[in-house]
């Protein structure tokens, strides 16, 4: 968007912005000028790290240091406005004053336009005169229809004129506000919540619904979830919380984004000094287009491939950077509860678990030996989850193993049963 000029000294404007300022100076000043919110000095530094705008120094003649400035359009006031207040900041929106110089210059307009007002006056007044002669020297047909009498066919187009204005009032007045289908923890209402068929793909069918009148995104819907919608066996509500989890959950304070962040260690506390989301753009990687959280935790740089419930929780606002951090990075950092997940299925000994050195090839390696179900391979596990076993002691044998071995466990477990059932049915 191109900026209009503006004639205003830039002297003018900034007392102006100084002198309000005094007035509020625990409030963030939003100065509107032509089509941009304009906020300066240090109050620009404050907002452009709460809406990620630019900050640019302007050079003002007379002042010593530069001055700090950011802006937006005007018409991004009801985006921005929201995520100024949830930071914390006490927003005060202000008009730019008229100077002297725009005061003089209004005042000779309004001169002008009062002269032009007058000899459009006089113009009418001899106007309205000559038509007065003219209808004198009228036949007493046309006086007549001056009078006031009209055909037919115009008193009809009149009537039916204002009883379709009349019926479109009615209309407007008739119609209500929807309904929400459900409101969220949040305050916001759900509505036009329904399901629909890909005209692609005829096959796909997808859900979506709006927040706040604000559409979401449609999700792909599962073959028995439509068919239950379909024969009302569930609900919008349901659906929501099938499709857009995050969606639901209350909202985390947004100072709680804010970084350095501070998490429990294995020996202390962590700090992270960044955390955000990026796109993968280098070709040659596996993970090549996908989204993946970055981290710095100290002197050292981490990223892994975000989840899609992870992504959504980060940009929903309901989850916070130190718990996504626990759940991406977590074994990397040797947490002790990145590793609560792993537990063993029921019926198998803890006894059997055994992590050692496998000397063919120099690498710690697990197994479990279950008796009579059997035994599973010997596999090697990662340098992060051998130092959280033996050097931190923040894993467990069993975890380790529940880690890297639960699918290979329950098939053994499953064939055991199996074998079970087919003697069982012999016997009979």
């Amino acid at each position: 968007m191109n900026r209009q000029k503006n004639t205003e000294k830039p002297d003018a404007f900034l007392k102006q912005f100084d002198d309000l300022k005094k007035k509020h100076p625990d409030a963030l000043l939003l100065f509107r000028r032509n089509d941009f919110y304009e906020i300066y000095r240090e109050d620009a530094v404050k907002a452009a790290a709460i809406l990620a705008t630019e900050i640019t120094n302007l050079i003002i003649p007379g002042e010593k240091a530069s001055l700090k400035m950011t802006s937006f359009p005007f018409t991004e006031l009801d985006r921005n406005l929201p995520k100024l207040i949830r930071a914390g900041a006490r927003v005060a929106i202000c008009d730019a004053l008229e100077t002297p110089r725009q005061q003089k210059a209004g005042q000779e307009t309004e001169h002008k336009a009062k002269a032009n007002e007058s000899l459009i006056s006089n113009h009418t007044d001899m106007t309205k005169k000559k038509k007065e002669q003219g209808l004198q020297e009228e036949p007493s047909k046309t006086v007549k229809n001056a009078a006031g009498e009209k055909p037919a066919k115009e008193k009809k187009a009149k009537v039916k004129t204002e009883d379709k204005s009349e019926q479109k009032v009615e209309s407007k007045q008739e119609r209500k506000p929807r309904e929400p289908q459900m409101v969220t923890a949040n305050g916001e209402k759900v509505t036009h919540g329904h399901a629909y068929q890909s005209k692609a793909n005829s096959e796909e069918w997808y859900f979506t619904a709006k927040m706040d009148g604000k559409q979401l995104k449609p999700q792909r819907m599962d073959a028995a979830d439509l068919a239950a919608f379909q024969k009302k066996e569930m609900t919008v509500p349901q659906l929501m919380e099938r499709y857009y989890p995050t969606k639901l959950l209350p909202k985390v304070p947004e100072k709680l984004f804010r970084m350095p962040q501070s998490i429990a260690g294995p020996e202390g506390r962590i700090t992270v000094e960044k955390f955000n989301v990026y796109k993968e753009k280098d070709e040659q990687r596996p993970d090549y287009g996908k989204y993946k959280f970055y981290a710095q935790i100290g002197d050292t740089k981490m990223s892994a491939v975000a989840s899609r419930q992870d992504l959504n929780a980060y940009f929903d606002r309901v989850m916070t950077p130190d718990k996504l951090v626990e759940r991406n990075f977590g074994e990397r950092l040797h947490l002790k509860s990145a590793y609560e997940k792993y537990q063993l299925p029921e019926g198998v000994d803890s006894k059997g678990v055994r992590v050692a050195k496998d000397r063919s090839d120099n690498k710690w390696k697990v197994s479990v030996d279950m008796g009579d179900k059997g035994k599973t391979s010997r596999h090697e596990i990662s340098f992060d989850d051998g130092y959280s076993l033996f050097k931190t002691k923040t894993a467990t044998r069993e975890q380790i193993a529940a880690k890297y071995l639960n699918t290979e466990i329950t098939g053994l477990l499953s064939a055991q049963t199996a074998k079970l059932d087919q003697t069982a049915s012999l016997k009979m």
